[in-house]
């Protein structure tokens, strides 16, 4: 099957996906409606009945998952679940500003061609010259490390041509050489570009900001589990950071042993990520206030662990860092200084512009985290959560142990995510996660650490993730093997790394 008939059928899967959840939804919502159940008030009812709707709909993305989750709090609205100041009041929560201020200053490191640098310069190292091994883990590296801090989705496609230059500079080498190749059946050209998508999204889950589901985990825990331990930003990036790696380990490890390169070198390889780099030129103004407004934002997040190791966490100086410098606002300080920081004086130029940085922002993912929040939130507040979690412990056999519940959770949200958007898996996961460990009596913050995290292992389909339909549209990777090598790293992920992870870094990091 070509690619274009590939394509094809994946636009008739997904229209029919589509239909099914146009229809499926509101019948089921109205069958939950009309169901009795004793054990939740009128109130939660209603709601679960909403929520069947927008479960089913995120799911199957009848209409735009942003969308989706504005319709849940106007029907709760609607139906006198929740006053319009109870159903909207999260679309204003702090994390939402924190995820903003990172879209700002990822905007502005893209406008200004910093994240180019940062990738070129890792490319350019002396260390990876022409090897193709090498050149395969440093386009690995440059991915990753983008991704903790822009979007995965921007830094795919950024690495993307990178990538594509490479591999033709492979073929026109071999072809100089009387050895003419199909970089479409080419295993070096399949595993680059697997190694170019599953790297950006392993690099989201190194900070709170490098991938929705992080920051969703965040908003939940801090809305539904208020007695829980707060989780700081750089709490959170030592967790990620030892994810990030031991993630990438597995990926390059198994991708390199079922793609690896059948030439020594890559000849005009170095040459050709030399010209692209000596064409940014020197350093310029734009970028030099980029980096000092991202370094600022980064000492911002940073400070607190810093501040309390040296006067503790109760300490007067940390209750004035806290309650002046929230995560948040470190993070709209360093996106607004964007703003303010002057490329050209005369002509009244800034290192952002109001159009390159607003029109660039990623609404949708906020209006996602906002309507998940809000249902949240009610899930929260109707006992509805509480419901369920009961259910699930049933369903788990009444008193499961604490491996068992992450193990379960953690699976259920990597499927989900490989199916619809890891962001609408995540809302859906989230809740109901943090719900049945509070109705077990565990913590939820090692249940929500797993599901984020499990959540950025969605490697088996073009679908689970922008970056891996980015590299699947080259036409380089077929989805058999791209289901392959996705299913070999997400059981190693989920069982080696992302359960032992959250049993043990982060509950030591929590004190839990």
């Amino acid at each position: 099957m070509n690619t274009e008939q590939s394509d094809d059928r994946k636009k008739t899967l997904n229209e029919r996906r589509r239909f099914a959840g146009a229809v499926l939804g509101p019948l089921l919502a109205i069958i939950v409606w009309y169901i009795p159940i004793e054990a939740l008030s009128s109130n939660a009812h209603d709601l679960l009945a909403i929520m069947t709707l927008v479960a089913i709909w995120w799911i199957t993305e009848p209409v735009p998952i942003p969308v989706t989750s504005m319709v849940g709090p106007t029907l709760c609205v609607l139906f006198g679940v929740a006053s319009v100041g109870e159903a909207f009041a999260a679309f204003a929560n702090p994390m939402i500003f924190l995820f903003l201020g990172g879209f700002l200053i990822a905007k502005g490191m893209m406008v200004n061609g910093l994240d180019k640098r940062i990738a070129y310069g890792i490319m350019s190292m002396r260390w990876v010259g022409d090897s193709p091994r090498r050149i395969f883990l440093a386009i690995g590296i440059a991915c990753m490390v983008c991704s903790g801090w822009i979007s995965n989705t921007a830094t795919a496609a950024m690495m993307f041509p990178i990538a594509l230059g490479l591999l033709e500079s492979i073929r026109e080498m071999l072809a100089a050489n009387g050895k003419h190749i199909d970089l479409g059946n080419y295993k070096y050209a399949t595993g680059l570009m697997l190694m170019t998508a599953y790297a950006c999204s392993i690099g989201g889950v190194l900070t709170p900001i490098g991938t929705p589901p992080n920051i969703i985990m965040l908003g939940f825990l801090d809305k539904l589990a208020p007695d829980a331990p707060d989780v700081s930003f750089f709490q959170w990036m030592i967790w990620g950071s030892v994810a990030m790696v031991a993630y990438f380990i597995v990926t390059y490890v198994v991708l390199w042993r079922m793609f690896p390169a059948d030439i020594k070198h890559i000849k005009g390889a170095r040459e050709y990520i030399q010209e692209r780099k000596d064409k940014l030129g020197k350093w310029n103004r734009a970028q030099r206030n980029t980096l000092f407004a991202f370094s600022v934002a980064v000492i911002l997040w940073v400070a607190p662990s810093v501040l309390s190791l040296i006067g503790g966490p109760h300490s007067e100086i940390m209750k004035f860092y806290d309650s002046h410098f929230p995560e948040a606002i470190a993070a709209m300080v360093g996106g607004l200084l964007l703003f303010f920081l002057p490329t050209d004086w005369k002509n009244g130029e800034m290192t952002l512009s109001w159009k390159d940085g607003m029109a660039g922002i990623e609404w949708g993912t906020l209006l996602l985290f906002g309507g998940g929040l809000a249902m949240g939130g009610l899930m929260y507040t109707t006992g509805l959560s509480d419901w369920i979690g009961d259910c699930m412990k049933e369903l788990m056999g009444g008193n499961p142990s604490e491996v068992v519940l992450i193990a379960v959770f953690c699976t259920a949200g990597l499927l989900l995510s490989e199916f619809t958007s890891h962001t609408a898996a995540i809302n859906l996961m989230g809740t109901i996660g943090i719900g049945t460990a509070a109705s077990l009596g565990f913590s939820p913050i090692p249940v929500a650490v797993g599901l984020a995290l499990a959540s950025s292992l969605g490697f088996m389909m073009p679908v689970s993730t922008p970056p891996n339909a980015i590299v699947y549209a080259s036409g380089y990777v077929p989805l058999t093997k791209m289901m392959k090598s996705g299913f070999i790293i997400d059981v190693i992920g989920i069982a080696c790394i992302t359960i032992p992870i959250v049993l043990f870094i982060v509950k030591a990091v929590m004190g839990l």
